[in-house]
């Protein structure tokens, strides 16, 4: 009788589903956003298109959720004003800054070698929620996998050209965003005690993605092309983001940090094999042994938590 209380999203079969859809998803867009890039005629050097496209996905990914939710008839109520202070924080890290750091490292760096680097952000996730939450405990296997994972990164930045050269502006933004993206993973359980969850992912995702349009325009941004493929790909990455975060907000909410968030590590795993295949970028063999590294670490982590 008291399993039949539990939330869909706390039982293990669904929680492991639903960790994987969003996962998945998240892979995938390594690829859709250099190739957005390329339909929308964005350019490395503008730092504002970028931005504006950011925002334009997120914005209306926001949008769509609270839609649904409305639809859904879910709980929109904000009691305290410091609440949404706290809110617009969430939407600042989860989005606004987070994929500020993304968009521009990612168009510096490779799609395959981006998605490797920002698995680092699941390990400093694992570890900083044993810190605040008393559900996430500090083990020897939680220390073991993160610095096997951790191991993936550093084999990544070895080898000089046989593997790729570090970049500030590539890799270093996207461990940046990696850093952001964890923070951000701790304040999804106080998101989720100020407003029902689906409707903060909403608020999160419309507010991030508008607080990147604005400075885009007042910095000039433009799209310089529209064409039906860069149509279909930002309709993809919207759908990824509402998809992706709606679920994984959700997870993170009602189950242990480290145990969702440790799922994530599958992300490299589908972004280089994606990116290498629809943007035909060099493979390296270092690719292999970091996402091996990466993959054995959640392993660890999951199976003996």
């Amino acid at each position: 009788m008291k399993n039949s209380n539990i939330s869909i999203f706390q039982k293990p079969a669904w929680v492991v589903l639903f960790a994987l859809t969003a996962a998945i998803a998240w892979g995938w867009a390594y690829p859709l956003i250099k190739l957005g890039f390329e339909e929308w005629g964005i350019t490395q050097s503008m730092t504002g298109s970028k931005m504006l496209f950011a925002g334009i996905r997120f914005a209306l990914s926001g949008f769509i959720v609270l839609a649904i939710a409305f639809g859904a008839k879910r709980d929109f109520r904000v009691s305290r004003s410091k609440d949404w202070l706290y809110i617009l924080l969430f939407s600042l890290m989860n989005t606004t800054i987070h994929y500020a750091f993304f968009y521009i490292g990612l168009s510096y760096s490779e799609g395959s070698r981006a998605s490797i680097l920002n698995s680092l952000g699941v390990f400093m996730l694992v570890l900083l929620a044993c810190i605040f939450f008393k559900s996430d405990k500090l083990t020897l296997p939680k220390v073991i996998g993160c610095v096997v994972g951790f191991a993936g990164i550093v084999v990544l930045n070895i080898g000089g050209n046989d593997s790729g050269e570090f970049t500030m502006l590539g890799d270093g933004m996207i461990i940046l965003n990696a850093l952001c993206s964890a923070i951000a993973g701790l304040m999804t359980r106080g998101l989720g005690r100020r407003v029902d969850i689906f409707v903060g992912t909403g608020y999160s995702l419309a507010l991030g993605g508008l607080l990147l349009i604005v400075p885009a325009l007042f910095m000039g941004a433009s799209l310089p092309c529209i064409t039906p493929m860069g149509l279909v790909v930002l309709l993809l990455l919207i759908i990824i983001s509402s998809l992706g975060f709606t679920l994984y907000n959700k997870l993170l909410s009602c189950n242990p940090v480290g145990r969702i968030a440790i799922f994530n590590s599958l992300i490299p795993v589908v972004g280089v094999i994606t990116s290498c295949l629809c943007l035909s970028e060099p493979f390296y063999i270092t690719y292999v042994i970091a996402t091996i590294l990466a993959a054995t670490g959640i392993y660890i982590i999951n199976k003996w938590r």
